[in-house]
């Protein structure tokens, strides 16, 4: 697990962009996992203007989203499918096909995820999943307590996930209780993984993560056990770690060649 901490998150949000970049421009038939919320929301901007500033093709990469709500439509305002229409698709003028979310309306919930999982390994493997992190240590939907052996399903959220959640939807009332999500075991399968996390209130959980011991009750501690994962953090978020100097060191002793994936 390389440790990245920056001075701030636009900082920590453009160097994840231009891996991000540099993944398409280096293979063309990638293929992404991608997040949702607020964490990811600049580095998707700068990675676009990335992509229109170097003319960058992205008409052959494949996408699949984390997860989503069930039992609301791909228009609400508050789907996941919505957001990532507005923030990633049209801005980047995709063919909604290279784009791969759950169907949160779907009348066979268990064969949708079954179906969404069978997609992921038939285009797959992903070469670069992006991640966020819960205030309680969730990836994907992946709430405290998940099976780290974990396929594509439907889980319940906490009461502590809805009420983050529930800025998109016009009460607390009408946040879903129920997701469809990408599992751990789904996520750990990605060739690479970038986790981002940004602010004082994720830096108890993000020491957990990085330093803690592995636990289904930290669910992104897993991560440990991942051979290619870099976590993008800001001053505020690491502030909890004990060894934070030495990320700091060798992140700024790199050699060049390593640093090439960050220009």
């Amino acid at each position: 697990m390389e440790v990245i901490i920056c001075q701030d998150s636009g900082k920590a949000s453009e160097l994840a962009a231009k891996l991000l970049k540099n993944q398409v421009k280096k293979r063309k038939h990638s293929v992404l996992g991608l997040a949702t919320g607020s964490t990811p929301l600049t580095m998707y901007k700068m990675f676009i203007d990335f992509v229109k500033a170097e003319g960058i093709v992205t008409s052959e990469m494949i996408a699949f989203n984390l997860d989503e709500y069930v039992g609301v439509g791909k228009d609400h305002e508050g789907s996941y499918a919505y957001y990532m229409k507005k923030n990633f698709m049209e801005p980047l003028d995709l063919d909604p096909r290279q784009l791969n979310i759950p169907d949160g309306m779907a009348e066979d919930v268990k064969k949708e995820c079954e179906n969404y999982e069978k997609r992921i390994r038939q285009q797959g493997p992903i070469d670069l999943q992006i991640l966020g992190l819960g205030q309680d240590g969730h990836i994907g939907f992946n709430e405290p307590g998940s099976s780290l052996g974990s396929r594509t399903r439907i889980k319940s959220l906490t009461e502590e996930t809805r009420d983050v959640n529930r800025a998109a939807f016009s009460s607390l009332e009408e946040v879903p209780r129920h997701v469809i999500t990408m599992g751990i075991q789904t996520i750990m399968e990605s060739q690479k993984i970038a986790l981002m996390a940004f602010g004082k209130s994720k830096a108890a959980t993000v020491a957990k993560m990085v330093e803690g011991p592995v636990s289904a009750l930290v669910p992104a501690s897993v991560l440990q056990f991942h051979p290619q994962v870099k976590v993008f953090l800001d001053e505020e978020a690491a502030s909890e770690l004990k060894n934070q100097d030495y990320y700091k060191q060798v992140f700024a002793h790199k050699p060049a060649w390593q640093m090439e994936e960050f220009v």
